[in-house]
């Protein structure tokens, strides 16, 4: 085998020492791959342009309060519930540390496209 050849095999198979020249060589290889190949390759993981509005996402906590503070939607995991007296209960229950003490009007079901209970949506008084 000839000696470029050899060289390469050990390219290929990462046997050069460490701290050779060839070993060197490679890692150089690796990090201008890491820091060039972003400005000419695109990977599609760009953070989304500032123009366009952002998607609409869930709060952390499950919990989505309207701007007046009177209509609250809790995520169904959270009010665990078999008839309306547990929703409710369970539904005060959870705003309580958000909205301290509140009494629920109104609890009606928010249901997705295949008609799963994904939501409560309350409205509430001090």
């Amino acid at each position: 085998m000839s000696r470029i050849g050899r060289t390469l095999k050990g390219y290929l198979f990462w046997t050069h020492t460490r701290g050779s020249f060839h070993y060197d060589v490679m890692v150089t290889l690796i990090l201008a791959f890491i820091f060039i190949a972003p400005h000419y390759i695109n990977f599609k993981d760009k953070p989304p342009i500032k123009d366009k509005p952002p998607i609409q996402q869930q709060h952390p906590s499950d919990i989505v309060v309207s701007a007046d503070g009177k209509t609250y939607q809790v995520d169904a995991s959270l009010v665990d519930a078999q008839d309306e007296g547990m929703v409710r209960a369970n539904f005060q229950r959870v705003l309580r540390p958000i909205a301290g003490a509140v009494t629920v009007d109104r609890v009606e079901q928010v249901r997705d496209g295949s008609g799963h209970v994904v939501a409560y949506r309350g409205w509430v008084h001090r």
